[in-house]
């Protein structure tokens, strides 16, 4: 029987098959041996082939097909050894919020980079409207302002009123969409509001730490109302590169991207090289410095 991975808590995999049912399946284990450059060798999204085991009412997974495509991080604490996040994506949404707790530039640029790296359409959430004084709507502001001229379509929202919704709403009906983002940025939240029925857990926020409580454990995918899915990940408190080359990194940057074919060199990396359009376009104010700085942090981690 044929069906997609909807939820995974490590030992156990749910698989939703074609006629809607779901079944708990364990991962045959040739699957484990030959894919252990990830903590996960099945993800969310992935379609694979079950086959019921006799003896009760779970399933072994026996075969994963070939993925349109996924994204990727840095697993934790394993620095050489990457973790799926999901697969067979549409559109990958970074949930990020300016207070409560203050979601990093660096965070935001890492996430757009790996989407872009496996030619994922990312957009960015802006969410916590309600907490939003005179000085976080400037800020808002300013960041929707940089990365809408990069090629990122913004949305700002409100989960706890309801907020900015219906037009997001539209974005996710029909396609397979991935939420991320820091442990207490209200993914969880988002998703009830957008979808009431779901009824997905929400955690309080730590006032000490100003971190979440990791409400979320494990990913899981959710059928929306009006069609559509949606990946909830657990927080992530940072967002790790993992499989590009130095190279590479100057593509995932699409208002650099844009400006490369007219470098005076092919290969600009557009940090010394003379003649370079990307730093012109930093003094034109074109290219914003705090992607720049983005760029040169993560170009220098490779």
């Amino acid at each position: 029987m044929e069906g997609t991975v909807v939820k995974s808590t490590g030992s156990w995999t749910t698989v939703r098959l074609r006629d809607g049912t779901r079944v708990d399946c364990k991962l045959k284990g040739q699957f484990r041996m030959r894919d252990i450059k990830h903590t996960n060798p099945v993800a969310i999204g992935d379609y694979v082939e079950v086959v019921l085991l006799p003896s009760d009412s779970h399933g072994m997974i026996t075969q994963i097909r070939e993925r349109e495509n996924y994204i990727i991080r840095k697993a934790t604490k394993l620095s050489k050894v990457s973790h799926i996040i999901a697969a067979n994506l549409d559109h990958a949404y970074v949930i990020v919020t300016i207070t409560h707790p203050r979601t990093s530039n660096g965070f935001i640029d890492r996430f757009l980079v790996t989407a872009e790296g496996y030619y994922i359409p990312a957009s960015i959430i802006f969410n916590k409207l309600d907490l939003h004084k005179e000085e976080e709507n400037q800020s808002m502001a300013h960041l929707k302002q940089i990365y809408e001229a990069a090629g990122y379509p913004c949305y700002a929202v409100s989960a706890l009123y309801g907020d900015g919704l219906e037009p997001l709403k539209k974005q996710l009906q029909g396609r397979m969409n991935l939420f991320s983002g820091h442990s207490g940025a209200g993914k969880s939240a988002l998703i009830n509001a957008i979808d009431p029925d779901l009824k997905t857990k929400t955690g309080m926020l730590s006032e000490i730490h100003q971190k979440g409580m990791h409400t979320t454990t494990f990913a899981e995918m959710y059928e929306i109302s009006g069609g559509g899915y949606i990946v909830d990940t657990p927080g992530i408190k940072e967002f790790g590169l993992i499989d590009f080359e130095k190279e590479e990194i100057p593509r995932c940057f699409p208002e650099m991207d844009r400006l490369l074919p007219y470098c005076q060199y092919k290969n600009c990396t557009h940090t010394h090289e003379p003649g370079c359009a990307v730093k012109s376009g930093l003094d034109s104010g074109e290219i914003s410095h705090l992607r720049y700085n983005s760029y040169l942090s993560i170009l220098n981690d490779r």
